[in-house]
């Protein structure tokens, strides 16, 4: 097998039921990548990450697309990813992933001069209270959230008048967990986000992510809705930039983007692993990344400026 299109057990069925829309849309993405694999005449096939009986060895090539359960069974990933991380090669690559891991990496970027969302982090077992965090942040409103997470898992948004009532949440997740507190955007109810697809180094398309009304977040999981959007230069320079210093450099990302309360454009996630790449709104990024897969297994270089 050339490809191996990596999912989870949630997503691994061949057709979805009507009334599930979200399955539906999953499998819709995954379709067009292998369709655009298959017409490079490579071989693809599309497995859970967590199937104890596929044999990695017999793939070239495993490609992340939609592992989102990876967070809620981080010790049983993080296993598994570096036992196939000696079978077969990994698209993004290994050292990327674990990186990308953990949103210590927001602090990587900001050394590098990318403009990301203010972040403050604290370590497993810390000793001091949230009062006392949120102050040093500043403001009087911010967002708690583990440093490895995703669609919001244990993410809350936290004013003065709720911090007490947040202690006894913040003492048992800090227990178990690294966490960050960042300050609360205004923007985000008000605008949404902007998702900047990039591949090859170049950016294809573009989402903006709203949250439902008397929300702020995002995710389909809670309401959020999805909307085409036409990328100004600044963002595109700036989801550019962001992919432009990773290294090794990603054949796909995801740069979400936000105004910060002083109405800068800023990082809020850069998405490396497994980011949903709506190529349902631009079947043509499907066919970037497919040369991407063609030319990184027939002459181990990604990057290519040609759309077939």
């Amino acid at each position: 097998m050339d490809v191996t299109v990596v999912t989870e057990d949630r997503y691994t069925f061949e057709k979805s039921s009507p009334s599930d829309w979200y399955g539906e849309q999953v499998l819709l993405e995954d379709q067009l990548l292998i369709a655009a694999l298959e017409k490079r005449q490579l071989t693809v096939n599309r497995k859970s990450w967590s199937d104890k009986n596929f044999d990695w060895a017999g793939t070239r090539l495993a490609i992340f697309r939609s592992t989102w359960d990876y967070f809620d069974r981080l010790s049983e990933f993080t296993t598994w990813l570096s036992n196939i991380s000696l079978k077969t090669q990994l698209m993004n690559p290994y050292d990327l992933i674990r990186w990308n891991m953990d949103k210590h990496y927001l602090e990587d970027l900001s050394t590098m001069n990318i403009p990301v969302v203010q972040t403050s982090f604290r370590a497993q077992g810390s000793t001091a209270n949230l009062a006392s965090w949120c102050k040093l942040v500043g403001g009087d409103e911010w967002v708690l959230k583990p440093v490895v997470s995703g669609a919001a898992r244990n993410t809350f948004r936290i004013n003065a008048s709720t911090i007490g009532r947040h202690e006894s949440i913040y003492r048992a997740l800090i227990s178990e967990e690294d966490m960050m507190l960042q300050p609360f955007l205004s923007s985000v109810p008000k605008h949404g986000e902007v998702s900047i697809v990039v591949i090859n180094g170049s950016t294809t398309h573009a989402v903006l992510k709203k949250a439902k009304a008397g929300d702020y977040r995002v995710q389909d999981d809670f309401g959020g809705t999805v909307h085409a959007h036409i990328a100004t230069p600044e963002e595109v320079d700036v989801a550019q930039k962001a992919v432009a210093v990773c290294e090794p450099k990603p054949l796909y990302a995801r740069v979400d983007l936000v105004r910060d309360n002083l109405g800068s454009i800023v990082v809020s996630e850069l998405e490396l692993i497994e980011p949903e790449l709506w190529f349902r709104n631009n079947p043509e990024a499907a066919e970037r990344l497919a040369d991407g897969v063609y030319n990184y297994l027939t002459s181990g270089s990604a990057y290519s400026s040609v759309i077939t």
